[in-house]
């Protein structure tokens, strides 16, 4: 970098004033292509390494292969038409209508001094390890620090005396016990905390208005409140002084079938409440494997395209890993390729008709009723859904960008529902609370047309619900 021209201070201790160096690997550019703009003022370096890589992973269909893309165009548009010279010393980062730019953005060449070099080189991570020692080295005043999301990669930075950290832009909760659960649970009767109600019966239902004040914790719209008595109610609004409750039966809701499926305690009643409400467009359900995720959200689904006609066509899609590579190597149609990666789908449709006299018949009358489309998340970019309901599984392994991306898909009259375990992400970069999911939950805890709910106990079966306990 051009900086390493000049002459440095003489005290080796980082000034807390300075700006910061922060070095961003490979998987941070992935996992938010805009990262380069959420440093404020500091300086943000791009390894060479970190351009080949991007270089060597943007061609192709995968949904990796277009954020590698979009994190290139981004630091094209940065840099523009800066000289050589400019992008070494750091060209400064434009936001928007500010007046003023904040931050600076350059490349950091692989020049590595033999006397600096820590790691062997046969590895990309260890070119950028001794790239970014050498670049501390130069610059002893300034804090330097390498932002990656590879654990393994932080180990190694600590081991030869990197600062270095996971990216955290874009992660709203530090703890994950913190987030929505869609759902307030009161050990006693919930009447018992209200000293002042106004009643208001309508066609809609009976709406109780209660001052903001009963409720200790944050509410939000769409919040179930529920007890031991057996009392429960959905947030309809959220004032500054005042809640609007709608009273929900929950006997009622326990025996109504959705395409002859009964939920199985409150929390699968809370959960069909959401799936089969029209006027909400975006639910999250999230919860332990066997906790009835999946089965819930095709019953509403079908029940919700076939006899009520209110959607044209089911989508289904699923983020794996491994299904970006695999996919393009099976043979067959779009969706005969995505049935495998699928099965949890087709496997829950068999469920729900597996009592009737001829459940192959009931599934191929099902199917020839209910346009039910397998899409892979690669040919899903780019694309409008009207009038359809696009049910994402196992959405805990996409990131807040991929998330996004799918989500704005959804165009007039069409509903996204989005199921996923955050205790099982395959994703080597993602945590529970770096997760899309995490990230939409709580983006949208506000939405007046959105819900989330996370279901408690396995329905599934009781070895299930053991293995799940004890494994």
């Amino acid at each position: 970098m051009g900086e390493a021209k000049l002459a440095s201070p003489p005290s080796s201790v980082p000034s807390l004033s300075a700006p910061i160096f922060y070095v961003l690997d490979t998987n941070v550019l992935i996992h938010d292509p805009a990262a380069i703009r959420n440093f404020d003022e500091h300086h943000v370096v791009i390894p060479i390494t970190v351009l080949e890589e991007l270089d060597k992973l943007k061609s192709g269909k995968l949904a990796v292969a277009a954020d590698c893309r979009q994190a290139i165009r981004e630091i094209d548009n940065v840099l523009g038409r800066a000289s050589p010279e400019q992008v070494e010393q750091g060209v400064p980062i434009e936001r928007g209508k500010r007046l003023s730019p904040l931050g600076s953005l350059s490349i950091l060449m692989a020049d590595t001094p033999a006397n600096v070099i820590l790691l062997p080189t046969h590895l990309n991570d260890n070119k950028i390890l001794n790239a970014v020692a050498a670049l501390k080295q130069r610059h002893p005043c300034r804090r330097v620090v390498l932002v990656t999301k590879d654990i393994n990669m932080r180990l190694k930075a600590r081991g030869i005396g990197i600062e270095s950290e996971d990216y955290h832009s874009d992660q709203l909760l530090g703890d994950i016990a913190q987030l929505n659960k869609g759902y307030i649970e009161f050990k006693h009767s919930f009447w018992d905390e209200v000293e002042d109600v106004r009643t208001e019966h309508s066609s809609g239902g009976t709406l109780y208005h209660i001052s903001r004040q009963v409720i200790a914790q944050e509410v939000y719209p769409n919040q179930f409140l529920y007890d031991r008595t057996g009392f429960l109610a959905r947030v309809l609004k959220v004032g500054k002084e005042q809640i609007v409750l709608r009273h929900l039966d929950l006997v009622k809701m326990l025996e109504r079938e959705t395409w002859g499926l009964k939920p199985r305690d409150a929390y699968q009643a809370m959960a069909l409440n959401l799936l089969l409400d029209p006027d909400i467009h975006l639910v999250n359900l999230t919860g332990a494997a066997g906790s009835g995720k999946t089965i819930l959200a095709l019953a509403a689904a079908i029940e919700m395209t076939v006899p009520q006609k209110l959607y044209r066509r089911i989508i289904a899609t699923r983020s794996t890993q491994g299904l970006d590579e695999d996919i393009g190597f099976l043979p067959g149609t779009e969706e005969e390729k995505m049935e495998p990666w699928l099965g949890a789908i087709t496997d829950n449709l068999e469920a729900l008709h597996w009592d009737d006299d001829n459940s192959a018949s009931s599934i191929d009358y099902v199917l020839s009723r209910v346009p039910l489309l397998f899409k892979s998340l690669n040919y899903i970019r780019g694309r409008s859904f009207q009038q359809s309901l696009i049910l994402i599984d196992e959405s805990q392994n996409l990131t807040p960008h991929q998330i996004k991306t799918i989500v704005t898909r959804a165009g007039n009259g069409s509903k996204v529902i989005c199921l996923g375990n955050l205790a099982q992400i395959d994703t080597p970069y993602l945590s529970p609370t770096s997760s899309g999911l995490t990230y939409l939950t709580e983006r949208f805890k506000r939405f007046e047309h959105g819900g989330s709910l996370q279901l408690q106990g396995i329905p599934r079966s009781p070895l299930a619900a053991y293995a799940e306990r004890h494994l």
